[in-house]
């Protein structure tokens, strides 16, 4: 036996009316509608199909912000229209994928309760006696320092008499060694006034060795002659008397009259001098 096969289809015309809807125009209670424009049909569709589309993307931005996946209300059905005029079939829009909800965060655990602090004991006792440690500490140390104060108080004093009283020495003793030079010139001078009969040339004699004694006395306290004859004058070791024409450069010391003496490169006294100058052209 061959199976059956399947009638096919008969096409949709939208422009034919079914038998079966002359049979629901004549069984349905509404009464039938005038006939429509064809062209006016489509364009009510197309609006119809446009505003749809609008509703759905609206729909769809606000589940998007809302991250709400909502269900759409459920539309009303049409009201009764005329089922002999053909309706293009609708689109259906196409769904923008709904985005996917937010993980929810994991559950915190529950903290645990801190247990209460324990109130710290203190002991009196030991405070106490760790006080007194530090006090008798603190007076040793500050004794210690006392003492050592006093100590650089009395160094202090001791080495300031000290300076004072050789200060005091140095300028009441500070000729002591140039005295004890001087000694043996006065000796020699008093020996040559004791003699009361005695030659010219025994007088020039001691006079010279009482001389040489002198000079040496003078280089052992530094004392320096300062006999500039015939070197340039200097106002700073020179005193100046006069000036004569002379064959020397001028200002050049031709005649001294009294030597200079300088003990330590410091002037005592300053030699007395006779300077030259240019001759005068007739």
């Amino acid at each position: 036996m061959q199976p059956r096969q399947p009638i096919p289809p008969e096409p949709f015309n939208p422009f034919e009316t079914p038998a079966s809807a002359e049979t629901a125009e004549a069984s349905s209670p509404c009464p039938p509608p005038a006939r429509t424009d064809h062209a006016a049909a489509l364009k009510e569709a197309t609006a119809r199909l446009a505003e749809a589309e609008t509703l759905i993307k609206s729909s769809a931005e606000s589940r998007a912000a809302s991250k709400d996946a909502e269900t759409p209300p459920a539309e009303a059905p049409p009201p009764c229209t005329d089922s002999a005029t053909p309706q293009p079939p609708a689109e259906t829009p196409p769904i923008a994928p709904e985005a996917p909800p937010p993980e929810a965060p994991p559950p915190e655990a529950p903290l645990a309760e801190a247990p209460p602090p324990e109130k710290p004991t203190i002991d009196l006792a030991a405070m106490l006696d760790d006080a007194k440690a530090r006090l008798a500490e603190a007076e040793t140390r500050a004794a210690e320092q006392r003492d050592a104060l006093l100590r650089a108080k009395a160094e202090t004093e001791n080495v300031r008499r000290r300076a004072q009283e050789e200060t005091i020495k140095a300028s009441k003793f500070a000729a002591e060694k140039f005295a004890a030079a001087m000694l043996p010139v006065k000796d020699s001078l008093e020996a040559a006034l004791t003699t009361k009969s005695q030659t010219l040339e025994a007088l020039h004699a001691g006079v010279e060795l009482t001389l040489r004694q002198l000079v040496a006395a003078f280089e052992g306290a530094n004392l320096i002659e300062e006999n500039p004859i015939e070197q340039k004058f200097d106002p700073n070791k020179h005193q100046a008397i006069s000036a004569v024409e002379s064959e020397a450069e001028p200002n050049t010391v031709v005649t001294v009259l009294q030597k200079g003496y300088l003990l330590h490169e410091r002037v005592i006294r300053p030699a007395m001098v006779i300077v030259s100058k240019a001759k005068t052209v007739a």
